[in-house]
Order: C-alpha cells, then sequence, then structure tokens
C-alpha cells in the first residue's frame, strides 16, 4: 500500500492550494477570453478604435448633447440595480464611475478569497508542522527539487513583475503628464489671445488721429465685448487648470503608490527566497504572515488601476468620437470648453467691425488732410503738406462685414506703413512741413498706431474663427488621440500585467517558501540521521 509522510502530504496539499490560485487567476483575469467585463480593453491597440461609432450616421444635432463612448462604456451600474449603463463617457457621473468600478470587482474578491482561504490554509500548516512529530525519514527528493524549481520560477517571475511595474508606471506618469501639460497648453494658448483681443479693442477705443476718433456707438460694443472676452478667457484658462491639478494630484498618488508597492514586493520577494535558502522558517513565517496583507492589498490595487485603465481607454475613444461631432455639448467640456459660440461669434464680427472703422478712420484723415493741397481754410488742417498723394487703406471688409479685395491704389494693412514712410515731412520748430511731404512724424505715428491695432484685429480673425466652431479644442483632441492615446493605454496595460504578476508572483512564493523551507529542514535531519 502507498503511505505518504507528513512532508509529502503537506506539500500535496500546498501543490493543490497553488493549482487552485492559478485557476482561479485566469478565470477571473480581466484578460481572459472567457470572462470579460463589459468594457474592459483587451487589445489597447486594436479594441478603442473598433469601438467607433460612424457620427456621420448618427444623426446628432448640432447643438445636441452627444453621449460619448456608448458601445464601450455599457456596463452594468451597481447603483442601478445592475441595470445596463447608457449614459456614455462621464467622469462627473456616479452612475458612470460606479460602472467602470464594478469591472474591478473579479479582483476585490480575489483579495477576500486569498485573504480567508490563505489565511485558513495557513492556520492549518502551522498546526501542522507544529503537532505532527518531527522525523528524520520525512524528506522527499522529489518534493525538495520541484518545491526548490518552482520556487526559483516564481521569485523570478515576481522580481520580473516589478521591474516591470516600476518601468511602467513611470513612463505612464510621463505620458499622462505630458497631455494635461499639452491640454493646459492649449487653454493658456487659447485665453493669451482672447486676451490680446481684449486689450487691442481696448487700444483701437482708445486711438484717435488728428482729432478723428472711433464713433460712440463703436466705443460702447468694445467695452462690452471686451467684459465678454475677458471673463471667457478667465473661465477657460481657471477651469483646465483647476481639472488638470485635480487630474495630476490623483496620478502623483498613484504614481507613489506604484513606487512603493514594487519596492516593497521586490525586498520580500528577495528575502523570502533568501530566508527560505538558508532554511530560517522562523523568519519564513514572520515574511508569509506579512506577504499575506501585501497580497490582498496588491490584488485590490489591482482592481484600483483597472478602474483608471478603463477610464483612460474610455477617454480616449470619447475624444476621437467627439472630434467628428465638435459642436455638440458632451462631459468633455469638464476637461477642456469650448467658449460660449455666442461670445465667440459676437468677437469675431466686433474685431471685423472695429478693424474696418479704423480704416474709414485712417482714410478719412487721408483723404481729408494730408491730400489736401489748397492753402488752410476755415476748419481745415494744413501744415505745407506737398507732393505726390497718398494711398489710401485697403479695407478688409464690406460695410456687411465679408471679406473684401484689395483695389489697385489701395496699400494693405501688412506694408502700408512701409509704404507711407516716404510721405513723411520735416518739419519746422512751428510743426510745419519744411520738406515735401504729406504727414507729420507726429500724424503719422497716430497713422501708424491705427494701422497697428486694425492689422493686429485682422491677424487674430482666423483665431477667432476656429474659436467659433470650436477648432482648437478639436485639434487638441485630436493631437491627443492620435499622439498621447496609444502610449497611455499600452502603458497603462503594462502596469496592469506588472500588477498582475507581482500579486501571482509573490502569492506563490510565499507558499513555496514554507514548502521549500521545510524541505530543507528534513533533508538535513535525513542527512544527520542516516550519517549516524
Amino acid at each position: 500500500m502507498l503511505s505518504l509522510t507528513s512532508s509529502q502530504c503537506s506539500f500535496l496539499f500546498l501543490l493543490f492550494f497553488l493549482l487552485l490560485s492559478l485557476s482561479t487567476n485566469a478565470k477571473t483575469s480581466p484578460f481572459h477570453s472567457e470572462h470579460i467585463p463589459d468594457g474592459v480593453e483587451v487589445d489597447a491597440q486594436v479594441l478603442p478604435w473598433k469601438t467607433r461609432r460612424s457620427m456621420a450616421e448618427a444623426a446628432v444635432l448640432p447643438n445636441a448633447s452627444l453621449i460619448l463612448a456608448q458601445e464601450r462604456t455599457t456596463r452594468k451600474d451597481p447603483l442601478d440595480h445592475f441595470n445596463l449603463y447608457k449614459g456614455g463617457w462621464n467622469i462627473s457621473d456616479q452612475h458612470y464611475i460606479a460602472s467602470v468600478v464594478f469591472t474591478a470587482v473579479p479582483f476585490f474578491i480575489i483579495a477576500a478569497v486569498w485573504f480567508v482561504i490563505f489565511g485558513l490554509s495557513l492556520s492549518f500548516i502551522c498546526l501542522c508542522y507544529c503537532c505532527c512529530p518531527r522525523q528524520p525519514y520525512g524528506y522527499s527528493r522529489v518534493a525538495y527539487a520541484l518545491s526548490l524549481i518552482l520556487l526559483i520560477l516564481f521569485t523570478l517571475a515576481a522580481i520580473g513583475g516589478c521591474i516591470v511595474l516600476y518601468t511602467a508606471q513611470g513612463k505612464f506618469h510621463g505620458s499622462t503628464s505630458n497631455t494635461l501639460e499639452y491640454i493646459v497648453s492649449q487653454a493658456d494658448f487659447t485665453a493669451e489671445n482672447l486676451r490680446n483681443v481684449s486689450d487691442y479693442l481696448g487700444a483701437a477705443k482708445n486711438i484717435g488721429v488728428d482729432a478723428v476718433v472711433l464713433p460712440s456707438d463703436v466705443q460702447k460694443n468694445i467695452e462690452n465685448i471686451k467684459t465678454k472676452i475677458n471673463a471667457a478667457s478667465v473661465e477657460l484658462s481657471n477651469k483646465t487648470h483647476e481639472n488638470s491639478k485635480k487630474i495630476q494630484d490623483g496620478l502623483d498618488g498613484m504614481r507613489l503608490a506604484l513606487v512603493i508597492l514594487a519596492a516593497v514586493m521586490l525586498f520580500l520577494a528577495f528575502l523570502g527566497f533568501l530566508f527560505s535558502i538558508l532554511g530560517m522558517q522562523g523568519l519564513v513565517y514572520f515574511l508569509v504572515f506579512v506577504g499575506w496583507f501585501l497580497v490582498a492589498g496588491t490584488f485590490i490595487l489591482c482592481g484600483v488601476f483597472l478602474f483608471l485603465h478603463n477610464v483612460v481607454g474610455d477617454s480616449c475613444v470619447s475624444m476621437d468620437e467627439w472630434v467628428q461631432n465638435p459642436t455638440s455639448h458632451t462631459a468633455l467640456d469638464e476637461i477642456l470648453p469650448c467658449v460660449d459660440n455666442a461670445t465667440a461669434q459676437q468677437t469675431l464680427l466686433q474685431s471685423r467691425d472695429v478693424t474696418s472703422q479704423l480704416v474709414l478712420l485712417v482714410d478719412k484723415v487721408i483723404n481729408g488732410v494730408t491730400n489736401r493741397n489748397h492753402p488752410p481754410q476755415a476748419g481745415a488742417v494744413y501744415y505745407n503738406q506737398s507732393g505726390p498723394l497718398m494711398p489710401v487703406l485697403c479695407n478688409p471688409y464690406n460695410t456687411d462685414l465679408t471679406v473684401r479685395q484689395c483695389g489697385p491704389n489701395e496699400v494693405a494693412l501688412d506694408n502700408a506703413t512701409q509704404v507711407w514712410k516716404n510721405y513723411i515731412c520735416e518739419v519746422s520748430p512751428a510743426g510745419i512741413c519744411a520738406t515735401p511731404g504729406r504727414m507729420t512724424p507726429g500724424i503719422s505715428a497716430q497713422i501708424e498706431s491705427a494701422v497697428n491695432v486694425s492689422y493686429a484685429l485682422y491677424h487674430y480673425v482666423p483665431f477667432l474663427i476656429e474659436l467659433q466652431d470650436c477648432t482648437f479644442v478639436r485639434k487638441t483632441f485630436t493631437d491627443i488621440s492620435r499622439d498621447y492615446c496609444p502610449g497611455l493605454r499600452k502603458n497603462s496595460r503594462w502596469i496592469y500585467i506588472g500588477l498582475v504578476t507581482v500579486s501571482g508572483g509573490v502569492m506563490l512564493s510565499m507558499i513555496l517558501w514554507v514548502v521549500y523551507a521545510r524541505e530543507r529542514r528534513h533533508r538535513v535531519y535525513t542527512k544527520q540521521f542516516i550519517a549516524g
């Protein structure tokens, strides 16, 4: 009859627990092909793009609210009696957050099962080892060799997982930080341009050329639009910075936790392997007790990071869908909001109107003052101007503020001041032209100031057009989807793999610490018994 020693019985029991743990891991892994929680990304490079919706077929109204990444985010919602959540990507919606958290539940279950079952198993093993008599002939060569080989393999797996985890978290943190910095820079660039437009409008309001100023209604409109522009730029900048800081703080905390976890697990795996090899059973049991809690915590952290991994994937798909329909109101407004369309449109029209009014003001001075040839009359401005007549300034807009082409005898805004330098005269101490010319240096400076403001406002028109249709946000999300999302998905997936490898490697190593330490001690007893 086949008989087993107490050492062999213990080894078979632990081997059975080891295989059971492996089976549990395989069945509950979120990447397992037969048990994939809804919305979990199987292939970080393929699946998000498979879930794209054809926005051309969605028939969404221009100002309607758009549900982002609806197919990907359709998951069970524990806050709604486990019905499917269909609200799309929205980090401020508690139902969306709950549905994503639910995908991490398998890891929480693994942590609980591990904590309870391993705790009971550890108690049973310790009781067995303490109560069973230690016989010198309990040594098993097969158990000794197999436990040593498995211990080495799982220790190497744990060390490799720690290295992968540390490397991936650094790359992920760098990718996310770069992404947030890019979003903030785009928001700051837009807000700065808005402030520049506001400043130029304010400068235009105070411009006067030889006592000729803008009409009072134009000045009033400038003051009104300046208030709206400043409010829009402040809201855009503050909202982006606030949300970016919240996300960055969360990422910094996650990075610190992952670095500490990688270091502690690496140290634990090394010490456990060393104490087992040296046969220090007392210290091995102490490390097993410590590792019991650490492994449970690591599995919980796996679930937390799976949550983050899914949110990153959802965000990338959402950006890609929003780019195809950028005028809709969505939850992405919380990250980088579009400027209010009415404000943007009013700013564009007001900038064109002020540009046109400034050109009319300059041309009025040129036609009514600088190009006058007759001696001074009542109410006329005369300073002995003479020489060839100055060309008038080209107005880039028609009366309805549509774009017009310049005439043959007009100078464009971009080179007007350079052309008009040839029409400046030298003045006498009395301020009268002493040489041929159409402008005194003083009038030239006033005209040049008006032209510069006109050109600046004209230069910002393309920006304002992009602002009106939210092109700058669309470009930002397009760049993120193309340049940043692949790295974010890849690195977050490697962090997840590293966490699972570390958890499984240390968990199985802990079992083998006990087995190998006892087998090594029995081996010493056996050799001493035979030698005696």
